[in-house]
């Protein structure tokens, strides 16, 4: 794979020339947005820290979290093209045993640039860490918002499987046809899809990382092939892998020196065909009760 690299205010930029692009850079993010174009992204999704004080974040007082995010989430909204979407995934702050949702607390600040939200997505998974005090948290949310009512929305190619894919009209002039729709149903607004742990395929040394899959059915059902889709807090890349695995221009950024070289070998693979990701729509395992 052929790629060219500069340095540019001592940070490495290495675009990918193919069909599909990736720009990726170890930046600070609002100086990496604002060097972008307005309206230029279709998409713009991500995961921001949750103020947990974990390895890749650094613990801030709230009050300066909000307006850490009121900043991000302006220069979003900026970027956003006149027919695209923000996809702002978030989970909990806990501070001292007590819950502060993310997402309610951010939806006012998407509201200041008259976004409309069309969905808060639940994303729940099976693991994680087991509290003592209160049950276990197995979801988190996924905000989207729109800048206007003209949107792209596909919703075939993101389509799972119907659970009654030979029901039929039971009445009516289609009486004894089938109801169902031959490509499938809608996902819905709640979505049972694996978190990326020790032994997930898509692993890396990212301790909170996108799940590609979660990713990916954002950017085909919010963009068509040649768009631009932004990840401002890129980690190690998993929305750009979802981006450029459906021929989609990936945009994004760190300030993590060995996450976004994680990016870039992750990104290299996938052109090079050998990097593994688990498939969108595969189905969560069912142990049988005699697994160990």
């Amino acid at each position: 794979m052929q790629t060219s690299a500069k340095n540019i205010h001592d940070q490495t930029v290495v675009p990918f020339r193919r069909a599909t692009t990736a720009h990726i850079e170890c930046r600070d993010n609002i100086e990496f947005m604002r060097s972008q174009k307005k309206g230029s992204m279709k998409l713009i999704i991500t995961s921001p820290p949750y103020n947990l004080g974990k390895s890749y974040e650094q613990h801030t007082p709230y009050e300066l979290y909000i307006e850490q995010q009121a900043v991000a989430i302006a220069e979003a909204a900026r970027l956003l093209h006149p027919n695209g979407s923000i996809c702002w995934q978030v989970g909990n702050h806990v501070d001292d045993g007590e819950v502060f949702p993310l997402d309610i607390l951010l939806y006012p600040l998407f509201k200041i640039h008259r976004l409309k939200l069309r969905n808060r997505i639940v994303w729940t998974f099976g693991h994680g860490l087991h509290c003592q005090k209160r049950f276990s948290g197995r979801h988190e949310t996924i905000l989207w918002f729109t800048k206007s009512d003209d949107y792209t929305f596909n919703l075939d190619p993101v389509r799972i499987p119907s659970k009654y894919p030979w029901k039929k009209h039971f009445k009516g002039p289609k009486r004894g046809e089938i109801s169902s729709n031959p490509l499938g149903k809608n996902p819905s607004d709640v979505w049972e899809i694996p978190n990326v742990k020790a032994n997930h395929v898509e692993k890396t040394d990212h301790p909170c990382q996108f799940p590609v899959g979660l990713v990916e059915r954002l950017v085909l059902a919010l963009t068509n092939p040649g768009e631009n889709v932004l990840d401002p807090y890129l980690g190690v890349g998993s929305s750009a892998i979802a981006a450029l695995k459906n021929n989609r221009n990936a945009y994004g950024c760190d300030i993590v020196q060995e996450y976004v070289d994680i990016a870039n070998k992750r990104v290299e693979s996938f052109f090079a065909g050998t990097l593994r990701t688990r498939p969108m729509n595969k189905p969560v395992y069912d142990p049988d009760g005699r697994d160990e």
